[in-house]
């Protein structure tokens, strides 16, 4: 019985590293098209009707999504604790009115800060087509990382704290 639940735990263990660089190995494929420009804080209004105030010489994570995407939903979680503790900017896309994202925010209890891309111009802008997409930018407004898929609280920490060093 030992011996069973050994092999089995074996197995289990060897899908998950095999499903984690799988998983790692898309998201670098699907990452390669994706622009290596500098974060542009234009005139950005947030879903609450605020004005975004970009904080130069930090990092900054910008992040893709959209209500109806499973992963994104999955996801949701990961960015609102690292919004506690770094600077997150999220623009979600094709996901209704501000209404909308406000009840899918509350309901969910996320309050990092979003703006609605309802045409979609800022993905076009930053050659978005899978969600969710993430950009890690350094302190000096370089792309640092970029993801595309899931990416774990873990994950995100890391690459914020490198990207503040």
């Amino acid at each position: 019985m030992y011996s069973k639940i050994k092999h089995y735990l074996k197995e289990i263990v060897l899908f998950v590293v095999v499903m984690t660089l799988f998983a790692n190995a898309v998201s670098f494929y699907k990452s390669i098209d994706l622009p290596e420009k500098k974060f542009q804080p234009l005139n950005l209004t947030l879903i609450d009707g605020t004005k975004y105030q970009y904080k130069k010489q930090k990092p900054l994570l910008v992040h893709f999504w959209a209500t109806w995407c499973p992963t994104c939903n999955l996801e949701a979680a990961n960015i609102q604790k690292i919004s506690e503790s770094f600077e997150v900017i999220t623009i979600v896309v094709k996901s209704g009115s501000n209404e909308d994202i406000q009840k899918y925010m509350q309901k969910n209890k996320l309050t990092f800060h979003v703006i609605n891309d309802k045409e979609a111009f800022f993905a076009r802008e930053y050659n978005i087509e899978v969600f969710p997409t993430t950009f890690i930018y350094d302190k000096n407004g370089e792309v640092a990382f970029s993801e595309v898929g899931y990416t774990s609280t873990f994950g995100l920490y890391l690459r914020m704290w490198l990207a503040g060093i």
